[in-house]
């Protein structure tokens, strides 16, 4: 979840006092964030440091944004009870969770992060959030196939949305998708009579797989 608050509520909980006093504090100028006297009751994020007294009442949290290269064979799960589960691989001490899935069978781009903004924007539908593909399959391309997975393939009780796609050669193909149903392709291409034989995610919205590979990673500036 998301850390979003009033400077207020953030009071009354770590100090344990009353809504008026948590005010009080407020508006004689005895809280800085960021190192700067408020005077006011402002909403605070899980990047702002608060300070009362010359003490730490809440420590910013640093944003951490990673491009990950998920190998195939690897569940996109931290729950350490599932074989060949993502932490098991993850280098990292910092407790990040994936944003999105791959399936076990599929490969590519991960994004890895703390931010929980990040995970609502990139997964809730009126985002809208690209994520692009290089899939191969079973047997060569037809245009009534590349037309059908364009325009709409029914699965799971519904018509997936318009999307591009692009033949690469006879079997492979680039599609580009705003939709996250599980294992949306390989349903898409079952239904089509076909088998998908490798899936690579190379792209979500402007992040890039790039010339990364599997296990390894990139730390981004900004997503």
């Amino acid at each position: 979840m998301t850390f979003r608050n009033r400077l207020q509520y953030l009071l009354v909980k770590k100090l344990q006092i009353a809504n008026k006093e948590a005010i009080r504090l407020i508006l004689s100028g005895q809280i800085l964030v960021n190192g700067i006297v408020v005077d006011e009751n402002v909403v605070v994020s899980i990047t702002d440091e608060v300070v009362y007294q010359n003490q730490i009442i809440k420590a910013g949290k640093k944003l951490l944004y990673i491009a990950f290269y998920k190998p195939r064979g690897i569940e996109t799960t931290l729950n350490t009870s599932i074989p060949d589960n993502l932490k098991s691989i993850l280098p990292f001490e910092e407790k990040l969770f994936p944003v999105g899935r791959l399936d076990k069978e599929s490969e590519g781009l991960l994004l890895l992060t703390n931010d929980g903004t990040l995970f609502d924007k990139t997964l809730r539908k009126e985002y809208q959030t690209e994520k692009e593909y290089i899939v191969e399959v079973n047997k060569p391309l037809t245009e009534a196939f590349l037309a059908t997975m364009s325009s709409g393939v029914f699965i799971m009780g519904q018509t997936t949305l318009p999307c591009k796609i692009t033949p690469l050669d006879a079997y492979t193909f680039q599609i580009v998708l705003v939709q996250g149903l599980n294992r949306q392709i390989r349903r898409m291409c079952y239904k089509l009579g076909y088998e998908v034989v490798l899936l690579k995610r190379t792209r979500i919205n402007t992040v890039l797989l790039g010339n990364l590979q599997p296990n390894e990673f990139e730390i981004l500036t900004k997503t």
